[in-house]
């Protein structure tokens, strides 16, 4: 009786209809996907942000050829294979807006709304980020792994230009923290603020941005050199001016979140149905035991 009702249970399995995981993404950086127990280290922190399995999740390493790719103009730094630590996981199925979760123990500059704010830049409002590095780490390099994250979850490549003015703007709010020693968030908000006063006026103009960002920083009472104030104005004037070339990606990323929450709400069903199935016969052993 035992082994019959185990046989109908896995028969139940295989007549189940199969659902892949739909934009659930992580992405490693090279020095520790080639380490077995920083890997673990990461694995088992992204385990504990997330009710999925996160061996589900569609994979990818990211490079030290990647990361410089983007940012060696911008911040003037070129990472080396042997440092590229920094992993993100990225869940569509989160439907809420955007909803940044850092390691504060490993990342020790870069917080979740500036991330949130870079990501805006990609046109990306939506989504579950979780970011961590297996060592202490400031956070900025890793936003390559958080757009790559998005790339493998989306399906869709993000412009050049956007992720070039993503990563130009975390690269500005950085030392700007750095440089005035204003709490991380406080700067967040300044750039949110000016960002979004220049999207309400349409402006692509760093002279006329620049105003705006005077005027915010002083209603803020954070004291800005004018070196400061035009570096801030020409970041925000480039974010405006990869706008345009994100339609088809923000189209993609709604569709891919679309899909993402459905087959979340299909796969619980289903895994509900089978654990309840999974009780029932394990009652029924117990009975004919």
């Amino acid at each position: 009786m035992k082994k019959l009702l185990i046989g109908l249970f896995l028969i139940i399995i295989m007549l189940s209809p199969v659902y892949s995981a739909s934009g659930f993404a992580v992405t490693y950086g090279e020095t520790t996907y080639g380490n077995a127990n920083l890997k673990d280290t990461v694995n088992t922190y992204f385990q504990s942000k997330t009710s999925k399995n996160i061996d589900d999740a569609t994979s990818k390493v990211v490079t030290a050829s990647e990361v410089n790719a983007i940012s060696t103009n911008i911040t003037g730094n070129t990472y080396p294979s042997s440092q590229i630590f920094s992993c993100a996981m990225v869940d569509l199925s989160y439907n809420h807006g955007i909803d940044v979760v850092v390691d504060t123990s490993k990342i020790t500059v870069v917080t979740p709304k500036m991330y949130a704010n870079a990501l805006e830049s990609c046109g990306i409002n939506n989504g579950y980020v979780v970011v961590t590095s297996p060592i202490s780490a400031s956070g900025e390099a890793a936003l390559a792994g958080v757009l790559d994250s998005y790339e493998i979850a989306v399906g869709t490549p993000i412009p050049e230009q956007a992720k070039k003015a993503a990563t130009e703007e975390l690269h500005t709010e950085t030392q700007i923290v750095n440089e005035t020693g204003v709490d991380p968030n406080k700067i967040a908000d300044l750039f949110s603020n000016i960002k979004n006063q220049a999207q309400n006026q349409n402006l692509q103009d760093p002279t006329k941005i620049k105003v705006i960002v005077v005027n915010v920083a002083n209603n803020m009472n954070i004291n800005l050199t004018d070196q400061q104030a035009q570096q801030i104005a020409n970041t925000i004037s480039d974010s405006q001016k990869a706008q345009s070339s994100l339609t088809n990606f923000k189209n993609q990323l709604q569709n891919a979140t679309n899909q993402a929450t459905k087959s979340g709400g299909i796969i619980d069903q289903i895994m509900n149905y089978l654990h309840s199935i999974y009780n029932y016969l394990t009652n029924l052993v117990q009975q004919y035991s």
